[in-house]
């Protein structure tokens, strides 16, 4: 719809709880936000879209978010109120990131029945809405919680079509030394590769974000420059969005060209 090619590009965020997406979100806009909840156990269990606002900051509940002007989410009322009372926009003021991003931040994914349970939506439906209107996905992992666990990798297979929009962020890594991020780091790609089923590999930064200077003067370089190059990959998703909307909408014009004309070749073959 209009909405889609008007907003801003959408950046989601996926991962465990306790990986760290909250603090990324506070770090990339610069301040707290209305609604955030930051805690080593399992505290987002909401989806977030974390928007600007010329205004005022406040909350937006979902059901209003959906009929909002300007704004992609009305697509998301087919998933009933179920979801949409676990859905909720964090409008912030003064944040230069967000004039020209969208932020989702999705709920930590936990472990067995507590992935599921009191849940009143399809979690992987909602993921795939979203997913296909993102412009970049980032599965975030703790540096100490590199595991993909059946719930998370069930997540990750619901995306095969995104897969090309796929980062990952090995977050709190300046914890461990030097010697241990390679041991690690290594060990999250034969993670992923059992998941992601993809010739290339996926494009994983490595840092800590959030609102503290770096632990470990070892790693301190080469984090400062991996925690740049995704602020300019970020930086760069407004003009590739740009591109991706102009190719969705000639898509869009050929299945409509297709459509016409298998509807003039029926009519013509109707007898009169």
């Amino acid at each position: 719809d209009g909405a889609s090619f008007s907003s801003p590009p959408m950046v989601m965020l996926i991962g465990p709880y306790s990986a760290g997406k909250t603090s990324f979100i506070k770090h990339l806009v610069g301040k707290s936000f209305p609604g955030e909840r930051v805690g080593i156990e399992p505290t987002t269990d909401k989806f977030v879209a974390i928007m600007n606002s010329e205004d005022e900051e406040r909350i937006v509940p979902g059901n209003a978010l959906t009929v909002t002007p300007n704004t992609p989410f009305a697509g998301l009322e087919k998933f009933g109120n179920g979801f949409l009372t676990r859905f909720e926009g964090s409008q912030v003021t003064g944040s230069e990131i967000l004039k020209n991003l969208l932020i989702v931040d999705t709920p930590g994914i936990l472990t067995g029945e507590k992935q599921t349970i009191g849940r009143s939506y399809n979690y992987q439906e909602v993921l795939e809405w979203f997913a296909e209107r993102s412009d970049m996905i980032i599965l975030m992992f703790d540096v100490q919680k590199i595991d993909v666990s059946d719930e998370l990798s069930a997540a990750i297979k619901s995306l095969p079509k995104h897969y090309n929009k796929v980062r990952v962020i090995l977050n709190k890594a300046d914890s461990i030394s030097q010697q241990n991020l390679v041991k690690v780091y290594g060990a999250l790609l034969w993670n992923l590769g059992r998941v992601i089923t993809t010739p290339e590999i996926v494009k994983v930064y490595i840092g800590s974000f959030w609102d503290q200077p770096l632990k470990n003067a070892d790693t301190k370089n080469f984090m400062e420059n991996e925690m740049s190059d995704l602020m300019s990959d970020l930086a760069s998703l407004p003009r590739l969005g740009a591109v991706h909307k102009i190719n969705d909408m000639v898509k869009r014009l050929r299945q409509i060209r297709v459509l016409v004309l298998i509807e003039d070749h029926l009519r013509k073959k109707m007898p009169m």
